[in-house]
């Protein structure tokens, strides 16, 4: 047998450190981190025992590792997604199917999708109330949504108002579910995974239809990712079948709705108590530049990034992941809160400060959002367009009120993490020439 060497942990019953897991999980990892260092053994529901890493060294080695001897970790994302969706795939299929999704991605495809992105924003910033406090967070999450429905599904008409209306509800339970422990006796009618089940039937009909409707169409006149996944095929000439399609949709939609949404809403929590920051990103969207507000963005997913947690599952017996010696099954969690705020990588790391990603690029390996090696998300590129085009187009037609208040607190919504109060903000329309921006708030707080 194997020589099995894990790092320390809490002794606490598996319930209790679940219970503590799901109500404070960012105070959770800091305390472990802070008594047991930068890796440490916990034991929660779902996970059962698993390793937390938030070494750089053991992260690379982990993201890199040969898909011999670590894959997916086979828990309830893959099982919400479907059978279809790469967070259900491994090895050799996860290489194929992945290697079809890539050129929607990239190049000028992205492109044709800023103009989507830009009209959307437009449409909902519209209704965006003047002078008193609101919520920002539903509002991206409609931009984000409608985007979604038109740049992958190629949605319009009575399938657009349907999943419009459908999938909200849809992902926001699977959101739940994938952190939830599966039924042992069952998913009835009336329990939360039969009611999933129901929705995921609805949105199966809904995509058939789409895809009926694009196969009598023309499909090299169209930009969306439904119609380029259609044309897809494998190396041996097979096309994708519906219900691989279905599965990638939806892993697309839950990848890239909700999490770019969530990130924009706490972009705005954090420029509304950095007034100076804010000042800088406005006169260089008046003057046509982007520079700074890709260091900001890049910062807001740093210093708030929604979902902290991205695993593996090692797959060879007695596998050597840096100073630990793991059993095969053993699920390693990356921590990715606890490397953002790494002072020996990020100096002063719990402070906003753009100005550290500017003329530089964060490694990949450091900063990871998007997760890393083989598993990164694949439409990293697509959010981070969506998140650019998104505040270029609020910092044009509004002003943005300073706040004094504390900063909000981190709020679960299942898998993701959002601001507490829904990223709040106070805006005022500026006049088409520019309205006075400036505006200091005493003892703006982080």
């Amino acid at each position: 047998m194997p020589t099995v060497r894990l790092p320390p942990g809490p002794a606490l019953p598996r319930v209790l450190q679940g219970a503590f897991a799901v109500a404070a999980p960012l105070r959770g990892v800091r305390v472990l981190r802070h008594r047991h260092g930068d890796a440490f053994t916990v034991n929660v529901p779902i996970f059962g025992r698993a390793v937390v890493i938030s070494s750089p060294a053991e992260i690379k080695q982990l993201f890199t590792a040969g898909a011999q001897d670590v894959g997916n970790l086979e828990r309830n994302l893959g099982r919400v997604l479907g059978p279809g969706s790469l967070f259900a795939l491994s090895g050799e299929e996860h290489r194929r199917q992945r290697r079809l999704l890539v050129p929607p991605f990239h190049g000028r495809r992205l492109v044709a999708y800023e103009r989507i992105v830009e009209d959307e924003t437009v449409r909902e910033l519209a209704d965006w109330p003047q002078g008193r406090a609101f919520p920002t967070l539903p509002s991206m999450m409609r931009i984000t949504l409608n985007v979604i429905l038109r740049a992958v599904f190629g949605a319009e008409g009575a399938e657009l108002h349907r999943l419009r209306a459908l999938l909200p509800p849809f992902v926001r339970l699977g959101s739940w579910l994938a952190v939830a422990p599966v039924p042992v006796l069952g998913a009835g009618r009336w329990t939360p995974w039969g009611r999933f089940r129901r929705l995921r039937r609805d949105y199966d009909t809904i995509v058939d239809r789409l895809v009926d409707r694009a196969e009598r169409a023309n499909l090299d006149a169209r930009d969306d990712i439904l119609a380029l996944l259609l044309q897809a095929r494998h190396d041996d000439g097979t096309p994708l079948s519906r219900a691989d399609i279905a599965d990638h949709l939806l892993t697309l939609l839950t990848a890239g709705h909700e999490t770019t949404a969530t990130t924009l809403a706490w972009a705005v929590e954090r420029l509304r108590r950095h007034p100076a920051v804010l000042d800088r990103l406005i006169d260089e969207v008046d003057a046509g530049g982007s520079e700074f507000r890709q260091a900001t963005i890049t910062e807001v997913q740093r210093t708030r990034p929604v979902i902290d947690l991205v695993g593996r599952q090692i797959l060879t017996d007695g596998y050597q992941l840096g100073r630990w010696q793991l059993p095969k099954g053993c699920s390693v969690l990356v921590s990715i809160s606890l490397i953002h705020e790494d002072e020996s990588l990020f100096r002063n790391a719990r402070a906003f400060h753009p100005d550290r990603f500017l003329d530089t690029k964060p490694d990949l390996y450091q900063w990871i959002p998007f997760g890393g090696g083989t598993r990164r998300c694949l439409g990293a590129a697509f959010a981070n367009l969506e998140m650019h085009v998104v505040l270029r187009t609020m910092l044009r037609q509004f002003t943005l009120a300073p706040t004094g208040e504390r900063g909000e607190r981190w709020r679960s919504r299942g898998v993701a993490g959002a601001p507490g109060d829904g990223g709040r903000a106070i805006v005022h329309r500026r006049t088409p020439a520019g309205a006075p921006h400036r505006a200091t708030a005493p003892g703006a707080r982080a």
